[in-house]
Protein backbone atom coordinates (compact mmCIF):
# COMPACT_ATOMS: atom_id res chain seq x y z
CA UNK A 1 0.00 0.00 0.00
CA UNK A 2 2.35 2.63 -1.17
CA UNK A 3 0.72 5.89 -0.32
CA UNK A 4 2.95 8.38 -2.08
CA UNK A 5 0.94 10.96 -3.99
CA UNK A 6 3.79 11.98 -6.27
CA UNK A 7 3.60 11.34 -10.00
CA UNK A 8 6.87 10.23 -11.55
CA UNK A 9 7.89 7.84 -14.30
CA UNK A 10 8.81 5.30 -11.62
CA UNK A 11 6.44 6.00 -8.69
CA UNK A 12 7.93 5.21 -5.31
CA UNK A 13 5.76 4.26 -2.36
CA UNK A 14 8.01 6.20 -0.03
CA UNK A 15 9.36 9.14 -1.98
CA UNK A 16 8.35 12.16 0.12
CA UNK A 17 7.38 15.46 -1.39
CA UNK A 18 9.99 18.23 -1.15
CA UNK A 19 10.21 19.93 2.21
CA UNK A 20 8.55 17.19 4.29
CA UNK A 21 9.73 17.20 7.87
CA UNK A 22 9.58 13.48 8.65
CA UNK A 23 10.59 10.26 6.91
CA UNK A 24 7.93 8.41 4.94
CA UNK A 25 5.90 6.37 7.47
CA UNK A 26 4.22 4.22 4.79
CA UNK A 27 6.57 1.19 5.08
CA UNK A 28 5.91 1.03 8.85
CA UNK A 29 2.15 1.23 8.40
CA UNK A 30 2.19 -1.40 5.67
CA UNK A 31 4.36 -3.74 7.71
CA UNK A 32 2.07 -3.48 10.73
CA UNK A 33 -0.97 -4.06 8.56
CA UNK A 34 0.66 -7.03 6.81
CA UNK A 35 1.83 -8.83 9.94
CA UNK A 36 -1.48 -8.53 11.79
CA UNK A 37 -3.48 -9.45 8.70
CA UNK A 38 -1.26 -12.48 8.18
CA UNK A 39 -1.73 -13.72 11.76
CA UNK A 40 -5.53 -13.38 11.66
CA UNK A 41 -5.75 -14.81 8.15
CA UNK A 42 -3.60 -17.80 9.08
CA UNK A 43 -6.09 -18.46 11.88
CA UNK A 44 -9.06 -18.10 9.50
CA UNK A 45 -7.36 -20.40 6.98
CA UNK A 46 -7.02 -23.11 9.62
CA UNK A 47 -3.22 -23.09 9.68
CA UNK A 48 -2.87 -22.65 13.45
CA UNK A 49 -3.84 -26.18 14.40
CA UNK A 50 -1.35 -26.33 17.29
CA UNK A 51 -1.79 -22.75 18.47
CA UNK A 52 -4.40 -20.81 20.43
CA UNK A 53 -5.43 -19.11 17.12
CA UNK A 54 -5.39 -15.78 19.00
CA UNK A 55 -1.79 -14.85 18.11
CA UNK A 56 -3.10 -11.84 16.21
CA UNK A 57 -4.79 -10.23 19.21
CA UNK A 58 -1.84 -8.51 20.89
CA UNK A 59 -0.57 -7.27 17.56
CA UNK A 60 -3.98 -5.83 16.74
CA UNK A 61 -3.25 -3.37 19.54
CA UNK A 62 0.51 -2.87 19.21
CA UNK A 63 1.51 -3.26 15.56
CA UNK A 64 -1.46 -3.27 13.22
CA UNK A 65 -3.21 -0.87 15.57
CA UNK A 66 -0.81 1.57 17.22
CA UNK A 67 1.88 1.21 14.55
CA UNK A 68 -0.53 2.04 11.75
CA UNK A 69 -2.22 4.80 13.72
CA UNK A 70 1.14 6.49 14.29
CA UNK A 71 1.96 6.08 10.60
CA UNK A 72 -1.34 7.77 9.80
CA UNK A 73 -0.57 10.69 12.09
CA UNK A 74 2.84 11.15 10.43
CA UNK A 75 1.16 11.05 7.04
CA UNK A 76 -1.00 13.97 8.20
CA UNK A 77 2.24 15.76 9.03
CA UNK A 78 3.47 14.95 5.52
CA UNK A 79 0.23 16.34 4.06
CA UNK A 80 -0.56 12.99 2.44
CA UNK A 81 -4.35 12.80 2.73
CA UNK A 82 -4.65 9.34 1.16
CA UNK A 83 -2.00 7.76 3.38
CA UNK A 84 -3.22 9.51 6.51
CA UNK A 85 -6.79 8.32 5.95
CA UNK A 86 -5.79 4.76 5.06
CA UNK A 87 -3.34 4.14 7.89
CA UNK A 88 -5.35 5.94 10.58
CA UNK A 89 -8.51 4.09 9.61
CA UNK A 90 -6.97 0.64 9.53
CA UNK A 91 -4.96 1.32 12.67
CA UNK A 92 -8.22 2.17 14.41
CA UNK A 93 -9.82 -0.89 12.78
CA UNK A 94 -7.30 -3.22 14.40
CA UNK A 95 -7.54 -1.55 17.79
CA UNK A 96 -11.32 -1.64 17.59
CA UNK A 97 -11.36 -5.27 16.49
CA UNK A 98 -9.02 -6.21 19.32
CA UNK A 99 -11.22 -4.44 21.88
CA UNK A 100 -14.39 -5.99 20.46
CA UNK A 101 -12.82 -9.46 20.52
CA UNK A 102 -11.57 -9.08 24.09
CA UNK A 103 -14.71 -7.47 25.49
CA UNK A 104 -17.46 -9.11 23.43
CA UNK A 105 -16.33 -12.12 21.44
CA UNK A 106 -14.32 -13.99 24.08
CA UNK A 107 -17.10 -13.76 26.69
CA UNK A 108 -19.55 -14.68 23.93
CA UNK A 109 -17.58 -17.75 22.92
CA UNK A 110 -17.73 -18.98 26.52
CA UNK A 111 -21.51 -18.64 26.44
CA UNK A 112 -21.71 -15.76 28.90
CA UNK A 113 -22.95 -12.89 26.77
CA UNK A 114 -23.66 -13.97 23.20
CA UNK A 115 -24.11 -16.93 20.92
CA UNK A 116 -21.59 -17.95 18.28
CA UNK A 117 -24.02 -16.85 15.58
CA UNK A 118 -24.25 -13.39 17.13
CA UNK A 119 -20.45 -13.15 17.29
CA UNK A 120 -20.21 -14.13 13.63
CA UNK A 121 -22.79 -11.53 12.66
CA UNK A 122 -20.89 -8.87 14.60
CA UNK A 123 -17.78 -9.70 12.56
CA UNK A 124 -19.80 -9.60 9.35
CA UNK A 125 -21.22 -6.15 10.07
CA UNK A 126 -17.78 -4.81 11.00
CA UNK A 127 -16.26 -6.16 7.79
CA UNK A 128 -19.15 -4.86 5.70
CA UNK A 129 -18.62 -1.36 7.10
CA UNK A 130 -14.91 -1.43 6.30
CA UNK A 131 -15.52 -2.94 2.88
CA UNK A 132 -17.60 0.14 2.07
CA UNK A 133 -14.73 2.39 3.18
CA UNK A 134 -12.24 0.25 1.30
CA UNK A 135 -14.27 0.51 -1.92
CA UNK A 136 -13.68 4.22 -2.40
CA UNK A 137 -10.07 3.89 -1.22
CA UNK A 138 -9.62 1.15 -3.84
CA UNK A 139 -10.97 3.43 -6.54
CA UNK A 140 -8.72 6.30 -5.45
CA UNK A 141 -5.69 3.99 -5.17
CA UNK A 142 -5.71 3.69 -8.96
CA UNK A 143 -4.00 7.11 -8.91
CA UNK A 144 -1.14 6.01 -6.63
CA UNK A 145 0.65 2.98 -8.10
CA UNK A 146 0.07 -0.67 -8.94
CA UNK A 147 1.44 -1.99 -5.65
CA UNK A 148 -0.91 0.13 -3.56
CA UNK A 149 -3.84 -0.75 -5.80
CA UNK A 150 -3.04 -4.45 -5.38
CA UNK A 151 -3.13 -4.12 -1.59
CA UNK A 152 -6.55 -2.48 -1.65
CA UNK A 153 -7.87 -4.91 -4.25
CA UNK A 154 -6.87 -8.03 -2.31
CA UNK A 155 -8.11 -6.43 0.90
CA UNK A 156 -11.46 -5.67 -0.73
CA UNK A 157 -11.82 -9.31 -1.79
CA UNK A 158 -10.83 -10.50 1.69
CA UNK A 159 -13.41 -8.30 3.42
CA UNK A 160 -16.21 -9.27 1.01
CA UNK A 161 -15.52 -13.00 1.27
CA UNK A 162 -15.25 -12.85 5.06
CA UNK A 163 -18.41 -10.84 5.66
CA UNK A 164 -20.34 -13.24 3.41
CA UNK A 165 -18.86 -16.21 5.26
CA UNK A 166 -19.71 -14.75 8.66
CA UNK A 167 -23.24 -13.68 7.68
CA UNK A 168 -23.99 -17.17 6.33
CA UNK A 169 -22.05 -19.05 9.00
CA UNK A 170 -20.04 -20.84 6.31
CA UNK A 171 -16.72 -22.01 7.75
CA UNK A 172 -15.55 -22.95 4.25
CA UNK A 173 -16.09 -19.41 2.99
CA UNK A 174 -14.28 -17.97 6.03
CA UNK A 175 -11.39 -20.37 5.40
CA UNK A 176 -11.21 -19.24 1.78
CA UNK A 177 -11.23 -15.64 3.01
CA UNK A 178 -8.30 -16.54 5.22
CA UNK A 179 -6.29 -17.64 2.19
CA UNK A 180 -7.13 -14.44 0.33
CA UNK A 181 -6.15 -12.50 3.45
CA UNK A 182 -2.74 -14.19 3.39
CA UNK A 183 -2.30 -12.97 -0.19
CA UNK A 184 -3.28 -9.49 1.02
CA UNK A 185 -0.64 -9.64 3.74
CA UNK A 186 2.05 -10.77 1.30
CA UNK A 187 1.12 -7.96 -1.09
CA UNK A 188 1.34 -5.41 1.73
CA UNK A 189 4.69 -6.80 2.87
CA UNK A 190 6.06 -6.45 -0.65
CA UNK A 191 4.84 -2.86 -0.87
CA UNK A 192 6.39 -2.13 2.52
CA UNK A 193 9.69 -3.64 1.35
CA UNK A 194 9.52 -1.48 -1.79
CA UNK A 195 9.03 1.56 0.40
CA UNK A 196 12.06 0.70 2.54
CA UNK A 197 14.21 0.03 -0.54
CA UNK A 198 13.26 3.33 -2.12
CA UNK A 199 13.77 5.19 1.14
CA UNK A 200 17.39 4.14 1.64
CA UNK A 201 19.70 6.95 0.59
CA UNK A 202 22.00 5.80 -2.22
CA UNK A 203 20.52 2.29 -2.00
CA UNK A 204 21.20 -0.02 -4.93
CA UNK A 205 18.17 -2.28 -4.51
CA UNK A 206 14.95 -0.66 -5.65
CA UNK A 207 11.79 -2.79 -5.71
CA UNK A 208 9.34 -1.68 -8.43
CA UNK A 209 5.82 -0.61 -7.48
CA UNK A 210 4.38 -0.02 -10.94
CA UNK A 211 2.77 3.02 -12.48
CA UNK A 212 -0.63 4.40 -11.46
CA UNK A 213 -3.54 2.89 -13.37
CA UNK A 214 -4.90 6.43 -13.77
CA UNK A 215 -2.44 9.27 -14.19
Amino acid sequence: MSVSEERTAQPSPTAPAPGLAVADPAPLGLAGFAATTFLLSASNAGWMTKATTFAWLGYAFAYGGLGQLLAGMWEFRNKNVFGATAFSTYGAFWIGLGLWFRLVALPGLTGKTATLAQVNHDVAWILLAFAIFNTYMLILSTQVNLAVFSVFLTLELTEIILFIGNFTGSSGTVKFGGYVGIVTALTAWYTSAAGVSNGIANGKLKFPVGKPLIS
